[in-house]
């Protein structure tokens, strides 16, 4: 049963996709204290739907989503991110409307989604911005900012020719310069680093950057089909246990797990045998990870960090 759109919180997700975090009410602390929930739960992963091989209701897609549906329906204020290639194997909004729908799809209107790589296969991402609509921020350039709790959310797109980057780069410093929340969440698909398949993606180390210089606590990313989580990194991707990001590599959402290289000197767990999706629980000033795996499978990696 499609999950309906009186769970929404407006105060934990701003209500105008369009409009700068640093405008939003929600910033204005002081009038929050009595509404904003201490702690929100995020469900995450990208990689997702793939009915090439079997419907929706048979894929993988459909054991992750039923998690993440179970839990949406005791807890009113959670919400979900998609972390990249919502659908296989282009992004046509057929992949959309009879695979990632049907799955995914049945909370749609609590999901923070980003683009992969799989939606450029239509021309300028058709699909993926036609099924989403608002949701998946203003003028279809595929970037925008939320806020969650205490927290600033920042939804990223990786998939940028350098001209739409540097305007994405620009919008990022400005977000981030007026933010008054006390921390920090960003997402995208191609991870700037990795140990899986494709590797480190140096395209998005500028955004890494910018967000390591504005201590930024949490970035997640999938792209490679498998998880992985890496100690805090500062800004040249070398381990800053005080000061840098702790990312996330969540491509486990139900595409096709794919093998994974020697594992990198700050990798702190990795897994490329279950799907999956990650909890995280966002408290005011701190945070909680759990990976969830699919029924029938033990793989699991939990713990907790403080905000900088």
């Amino acid at each position: 049963m499609r999950l309906c759109l009186s769970l929404l919180l407006p105060l934990l997700i701003s209500s105008a996709l369009a409009q700068p975090a640093h405008q939003s009410p929600a910033t204005k602390k002081g009038n929050q204290k009595n509404s904003v929930p201490t702690a929100v739960t995020i469900y995450a992963a990208g990689d997702i739907a793939d009915c090439r091989k079997k419907p929706a209701a048979e894929s993988v897609a459909a054991r992750t989503s039923d998690m993440i549906a179970s839990a949406l329906e005791k807890d009113s204020n959670a919400i979900v991110i998609t972390l990249g290639d919502n659908t296989y194997p282009i992004g046509k909004p057929e992949e959309f409307s009879d695979c990632y729908d049907p799955t995914w799809g049945r909370f749609k209107e609590r999901t923070l989604p980003s683009p992969g790589n799989h939606e450029y296969g239509m021309p300028k991402a058709l699909g993926y911005y036609n099924y989403f609509g608002e949701i998946a921020g203003p003028e279809r350039r595929g970037y925008y900012a939320k806020h969650a709790g205490a927290w600033q959310i920042l939804s990223l797109n990786s998939n940028l020719d350098p001209a739409q980057m540097e305007k994405q780069v620009s919008w990022l410093k400005e977000e981030l310069s007026h933010s008054k929340q006390t921390c920090t969440l960003a997402f995208w698909h191609h991870p700037a680093y990795s140990s899986g398949g494709h590797g480190n993606n140096p395209h998005m180390h500028s955004i890494w950057k910018i967000l390591a210089a504005a201590k930024a606590d949490i970035v997640l990313t999938s792209h490679d089909h498998d998880y992985e989580r890496f100690a805090p990194l500062d800004s040249n991707g070398d381990r800053d246990d005080k000061n840098g990001i702790r990312s996330f590599v969540v491509g486990t959402g139900g595409a096709k797990l794919t093998p994974m290289f020697l594992p990198k000197a700050a990798t702190e767990i990795r897994d490329n045998n279950t799907h999956g999706v990650l909890k995280l629980t966002l408290q005011e000033k701190s945070y909680e990870w759990e990976f969830l795996p699919v029924q029938g499978s033990n793989f699991s990696d939990k713990g907790k960090g403080s905000c900088h």
